[in-house]
């Protein structure tokens, strides 16, 4: 009878720690799991503390600061040769502090038709992603390709000799040079027509940081066969 007491009073005395792990295991998933309350007399960091802190949270980390949302407009009647322009981008996630060869092909522009004839061309240039964007169209001189323009201090390239530029939100041509609200708004569109000589021009965006993330294309101007 004593060795049945002894392995009764066992038995308990086991559950009983099976119960108190459980319960302390529970506890503490459940505080894990509690939303944070951050305030200055909380228990918990602040916001902006932590993993995206004040630090990270600046233009470098999320790029050029969005405009207010605008309605979609599209361009007027275009004159000579339509060329359709599209920015895209990904949620500008990416800055200076970022900058590397994973990084590349994260911004791009989409032009069609890439070949058009001498003369008169619009471009009709729309805004797919969530940063503004504008677009620079410069001559390639013989050898040089699409992305080798040196970057300046700015993160601009430089665009000296450029024939054209939309960066003007539901607006034809150059926009207002406004840091806040520079190039055209995601969802919207600009437009420009130059009158363009044989050869091969290359299209950029040149917001600051956005050309060595592969914001360049190439179009080629040349008669028809």
């Amino acid at each position: 009878m004593a060795s049945d007491r002894r392995s009764r009073d066992l038995g308990i005395t086991l559950a009983a720690v099976v119960i108190a792990i459980a319960c302390a295991v529970a506890l503490s998933v459940g505080m894990a799991m509690r939303p944070s309350r951050g305030g200055a007399g909380g228990p918990y960091p602040p916001p902006g503390s932590g993993m995206m802190g004040s630090g990270m949270m600046g233009p470098g980390m999320m790029g050029t600061p969005r405009s207010p949302a605008v309605p979609s407009c599209a361009a007027t009647p275009l004159a000579g040769t339509v060329v359709d322009v599209t920015f895209t981008d990904m949620h500008g996630m990416m800055g200076p502090g970022m900058r590397g060869p994973g990084m590349m092909g994260m911004m791009r522009i989409v032009v069609n038709p890439a070949t058009v004839p001498p003369g008169q061309v619009s471009f009709r240039v729309t805004n797919a992603g969530a940063l503004n964007h504008e677009l620079v169209v410069l001559p390639l001189a013989k050898g040089q390709y699409p992305g080798q323009r040196a970057i300046g201090s700015d993160g601009k390239a430089d665009e000296t000799g450029s024939v054209a530029e939309a960066s003007r939100t539901c607006g034809a041509d150059r926009g207002e040079e406004n840091q806040n609200a520079m190039g055209i708004a995601p969802g919207a569109s600009g437009w420009t027509t130059v009158t363009l000589t044989p050869g091969r021009y290359e299209l950029i965006c040149n917001i600051s940081g956005h050309y060595w993330t592969g914001m360049y294309t190439e179009l080629d101007v040349s008669p028809a066969q």
